[in-house]
């Protein structure tokens, strides 16, 4: 290990060892500074855990690189300057939440004790709520921002910090680079800690039935969920803040069989019954599963910890439990909601619909066959946010989401929406079961109709400062080295979001119209192959996004689904993944 870097670590170790700083913590540091091995200390020193555009993610510990109550302190009391500074003339109000994680009650506590110390208004929920019902509560209260305790799906180690502005989506442009250049200005001597109880308002219940009565906005038809209300359905909250709204969410809606996995109904930030609480895992859904087998149930499904992503499982047509993907169970609904507006009489021909430019092109085809108009932004839910916001006043959205298991189907909240989104996948499988289908039956019909894709994510995780090297130096590598074939096939078309061009194949450069630049590179092929590649911004890995066509019966499904994975394997030993 370099010399210089551990003696650089040292010295920033050292100062946390001096006065400001708790007795836990000085103890946690003077250990890592004692330990014959520097690996632990490196990573907690080496660099300041950013503020990103996103705000805070990283594993909770001592140290610079960590998530502890003096990083969530400085960005806190940074993102408090940057709020007095944009509202000078009013007091502003902010809006705190947190979910099931391990501290985050005492980060979120943290947050509006800095926040009412900056003289700044704070509605602080009683416990642990959703990320859409404080998205869903700046909007509610007219307040100028908000701070969100979580990690989302990360493993049990994480904790994070979102941030929000006064449409309930996370900060973009110009605000998140202010908020950055403020957060950096400060230092742990110069936070506010101490709290003006007088600012602090708990909220809660109250905010619970607005939000729930908001969230029925997203009923496409409730005459099919009162013909079909004993559809049997199986939620698991995976021991987060789902137990407090979905259950109730659905029976708003009218359905009556809601049944509960125990096991996980109970709040634990260690996530003792899964290996992550990630509903993008198989693993997560077995106990769910399992249940769904006991009581012969028609669907699963599960939130994660901050209750923005779901997972949905049905029946395959041999009945076995399968687990639909991200991009499955975003095509299903944007098909139901396009499908059945335009039957229902609801569409007027000036709705739009949203994705993400690494979710599956097959979404892009049902909405242009219907002619409905869609946008492809870039991945995070922020940019679905940010298309709302533009052409809000002038055309009506109905739908927007992401392969990442994210989907908001009404305009209410500005994140990723679990609870109306499962609430609205429980009425698709009543349409389903009405119309003499499964969730499964529904799905082929759709590939039947608009043609079989498969879709496969690849995530290489490189941990630590070594690991953030190299997923810059793979990304330089691929503009350097471009992919000229895919799959046997002759690449026609590049993108670089980063310097927002693109190029085909007879070498003719052309700009790409998108509102920010993005680290992402894409490549497709005339059959439509496509691949994108991206950095995440929350997580030490580069992502990977493969798709590809495949011959379609309308029946075999594995004999489809075998065929575009042979196509998968191709590209990504090609890619080196």
């Amino acid at each position: 290990m370099d010399e210089q870097l551990i003696k650089e670590c040292t010295a920033k170790a050292q100062t946390w060892l001096g006065a400001g700083f708790d007795e836990e913590t000085k103890a946690e540091v003077k250990a890592m500074l004692e330990a014959e091995d520097k690996t632990a200390l490196v990573d907690a020193f080496y660099q300041n855990l950013e503020f990103g555009t996103g705000g805070l993610r990283g594993i909770m510990g001592a140290g610079t690189n960590r998530m502890n109550k003096y990083i969530v302190g400085m960005a806190t009391q940074g993102f408090a300057n940057y709020i007095n500074k944009e509202f000078p003339n009013i007091r502003p109000a902010v809006v705190v939440g947190h979910d099931c994680r391990n501290n985050g009650r005492m980060f979120a506590e943290t947050v509006a004790a800095i926040f009412s110390a900056n003289g700044i208004q704070v509605y602080l929920f009683e416990s642990l709520r959703p990320t859409p019902e404080i998205s869903f509560a700046i909007r509610q209260l007219k307040a100028q921002a908000g701070v969100n305790v979580t990690a989302s799906h990360n493993p049990k180690e994480y904790n994070g910090y979102k941030a929000y502005w006064d449409d309930g989506a996370q900060v973009l442009s110009p605000h998140d680079t202010g908020i950055i250049d403020e957060v950096n200005k400060v230092t742990v001597d110069q936070v506010k800690f101490t709290p003006n109880y007088d600012l602090i308002k708990i909220i809660g219940g109250e905010m619970d039935v607005d939000y729930l009565k908001a969230v029925k906005e997203a009923m496409v038809d409730q005459d099919v969920i009162l013909r079909q209300k004993d559809l049997k359905i199986v939620y698991s909250p995976l021991h987060g803040t789902g137990r407090v709204i979905i259950p109730a969410a659905l029976r708003s809606w009218g359905f009556q069989d809601i049944n509960v996995v125990r096991e996980q109904m109970v709040i634990d930030g260690n996530f003792p019954t899964v290996v992550s609480p990630n509903p993008e895992n198989s693993e997560a859904m077995t106990l769910g599963m399992n249940l769904g087998t006991k009581l012969n149930a028609d669907l699963v499904l599960a939130s994660d910890p901050d209750a923005d992503r779901l997972a949905v499982v049905c029946r395959d047509n041999q009945g076995k439990w399968m687990i639909l993907n991200g991009n499955q169970t975003a095509m299903m609904l944007y098909w139901y909601i396009i499908t059945n507006k335009k039957k229902l009489g609801q569409l007027t021909g000036n709705e739009f619909m949203v994705k993400t430019i690494v979710t599956s092109e097959l979404i892009a085809k049902i909405a242009k066959k219907n002619n409905v108009e869609i946008f492809d932004e870039y991945t995070g839910f922020k940019w679905i946010a940010y298309r709302i916001r533009v052409n809000e006043g002038k055309k009506k959205y109905i739908g927007g989401g992401e392969e990442s298991f994210g989907f908001l189907p009404f305009d209410k909240v500005r994140d990723k929406d679990s609870p109306a989104s499962i609430c609205l996948l429980c009425e698709i499988a009543a349409w389903a079961k009405e119309n003499g289908m499964t969730l499964y039956d529904l799905l082929l019909s759709i590939y039947r109709d608009y043609g079989f894709q498969k879709e496969k994510a690849v995530s290489v995780v490189k941990p630590g400062k070594s690991g953030a090297d190299e997923i810059k130096a793979m990304m330089e590598n691929f503009r350097k080295n471009p992919p000229t074939e895919l799959a046997g096939e002759k690449v026609v078309l590049s993108k670089d979001f980063k310097t927002l061009k693109q190029c085909d194949d007879k070498g003719n450069v052309t700009d790409i119209d998108m509102p920010a630049t993005s680290n992402v590179l894409q490549y497709f092929t005339a059959s439509g192959i496509k691949v994108s590649v991206r950095p995440s911004g929350t997580e030490p890995k580069i992502k990977f996004y493969c798709e590809v066509p495949a011959p379609f019966d309308g029946k075999d499904y594995q004999k489809a689904s075998d065929n575009a994975e042979a196509k998968l394997a191709e590209i990504c030993k090609s890619l080196g993944i």
